[in-house]
């Protein structure tokens, strides 16, 4: 028998500490090869002053172990704290979650007894970069960030995934047809990346009929990858049309450290209970048993875990008149598991992972040649809250800015063009933006925006921002104005 695998765990918040308690004695019983470095993380820390919400040594934990398997937390509202789990993806880079989401019929209550898929979501980037600022009285900023590797690897990933476990299609879900350019990036790199694999299917659906068709037929869906933000609502969505959101189990995979969890929050409400469901961090933690290479131990926990719904012991938030036999608490369904270690379910198909091979997907990122860049304008961001914020005002005064013919060219407020010929039912906010260019989309320099922001703000406006207008390759980098 090969030797233990150190781990580290976290109890978090909430339910955490009983769903925990829960899966530790299972993965005890099973003889999973675990021994633990315990940490603390979640409230109690940030109320330390810790904005993280966790400390500086639980991350040397993550690094000696490489394998987190963590309950969920509470996050204070408000206050600067930032999301741990942000964190922790992103330090530790950890660009891949996979959420599961597959059908338990006729034992758990679902209306799509085929559901199986896959969701994979991209996790470091896109608006959970988590970047925001107050710009005016009245506006506030986050930025949405896309990149082409993030892209790339998480994509990949998606097809190595299916190609691994024999899954037939990938499906795309984006919002390219408002976010051309961050989305369509996105959009992009699947379509060249799908040519690797012509043995997947592919398709692209715009998420909000994707998210649909999840609610309304999820059996037509596989694998999916999609963005961070995306990702996060629907892996619920598929969660709760399965079932129960208490189910649902989530790896966050990075190329040296894994994080393992239920997709499901602290519920403080219902803590101390002992009526928490502790399966979503149970299947969090068969997943991390695949991972770290003892997947017959996976399945042994698997299998009994079923075996259990099709005897009917269900906690609270899954129990049916009819088909239960008993409604049963966190501690008494974890027990119910251990009864049934060795046994398999009857009637749902037995939990079978791959033992020939536990080496993680590889995943290589191609070569991109760096196209040319040039700067071409500017878009100035002022706060004006002024002579019944008229943007006709506002834009004869900036047209008096010129430098070597890098002039305005219109000005929008909130994405929607009011200058020149804006409608007059458009309504303003204090934040505007003012974008200059040359007639020509000449190449200008940075000299030439610091001169520009001098006659902006000697003309007696506030800027507040700058986004800088780039060609790459001659191909323009920016989006155009609603009503451009």
């Amino acid at each position: 028998m090969s030797a233990k695998r150190k781990i580290t765990v976290a109890y978090g918040d909430g339910i955490g500490p009983e769903i925990m308690e829960a899966t530790l004695k299972i993965l005890e019983a099973s003889g999973a090869r675990l021994e633990y470095d315990v940490i603390e993380i979640g409230e109690q820390v940030y109320l330390k002053g810790i904005s993280s919400g966790m400390e500086p040594k639980s991350f040397d934990s993550l690094r000696e172990t490489k394998v987190f398997l963590k309950s969920p937390i509470t996050t204070p509202q408000g206050g600067g704290f930032k999301s741990l789990n942000v964190t922790t993806r992103k330090s530790f880079g950890l660009f891949a979650n996979v959420r599961p989401c597959k059908a338990y019929s006729p034992f758990i209550k679902t209306h799509f007894p085929k559901t199986d898929m896959v969701i994979i979501r991209e996790n470091e980037e896109d608006l959970y970069a988590g970047i925001e600022h107050r710009q005016t009285q009245e506006v506030y900023q986050t930025l949405k960030l896309i990149s082409q590797p993030g892209s790339e690897k998480i994509i990949r990933y998606a097809f190595e995934y299916a190609k691994k476990y024999g899954r037939k299609k990938v499906t795309c879900m984006t919002k390219d047809n408002i976010m051309k350019l961050a989305d369509g990036l996105f959009h992009k790199t699947f379509d060249e990346i799908a040519k690797e694999y012509p043995d997947i299917q592919t398709d692209h659906k715009i998420i909000d009929i994707g998210a649909a068709l999840i609610a309304e037929r999820p059996e037509i869906f596989d694998v999916i990858v999609t963005l961070n933000l995306y990702g996060d609502i629907i892996s619920d969505i598929a969660a709760q049309v399965t079932g129960s959101v208490g189910l649902g189990g989530s790896a966050n995979v990075g190329a040296e450290v894994a994080m393992f969890e239920a997709i499901h929050g602290s519920a403080p409400d219902i803590a101390g209970m002992d009526i928490a469901n502790p399966s979503g961090l149970l299947n969090g933690a068969i997943m991390m048993l695949v991972h770290i290479g003892q997947p017959e131990i996976a399945e042994k926990i698997a299998n009994a875990w079923m075996k259990t719904l099709e005897d009917g012991i269900h906690t609270g938030d899954i129990y049916q008149a009819g088909i239960s036999s008993k409604k049963a608490g966190t501690q008494e369904f974890a027990q119910a598991v251990i009864d049934r270690l060795g046994q398999k379910p009857s009637n749902m198909t037995p939990a079978v992972f791959d033992k020939s091979s536990t080496t993680p997907l590889n995943i290589k990122l191609k070569h991109v040649t760096k196209a040319k860049k040039e700067l071409i304008g500017v878009d100035v961001f002022i706060d004006w809250d002024e002579e019944n914020r008229n943007p006709d005002i506002i834009g004869e005064k900036l047209r008096k800015a010129d430098v070597k013919g890098l002039k305005l060219q219109l000005i929008t407020n909130r994405g929607v063009k009011v200058f020149p010929d804006g409608m007059p039912e458009t309504f303003c906010t204090d934040h505007w933006r003012c974008r200059f260019k040359t007639a020509e989309e000449s190449v200008i320099t940075h000299e030439d925006v610091i001169t520009l922001l001098n006659q902006i703000k000697d003309l007696g406006f506030d800027f507040i921002k700058t986004e800088h207008l780039y060609a790459f390759d001659g191909v323009r980098g920016y989006s155009l104005a609603q009503g451009e």
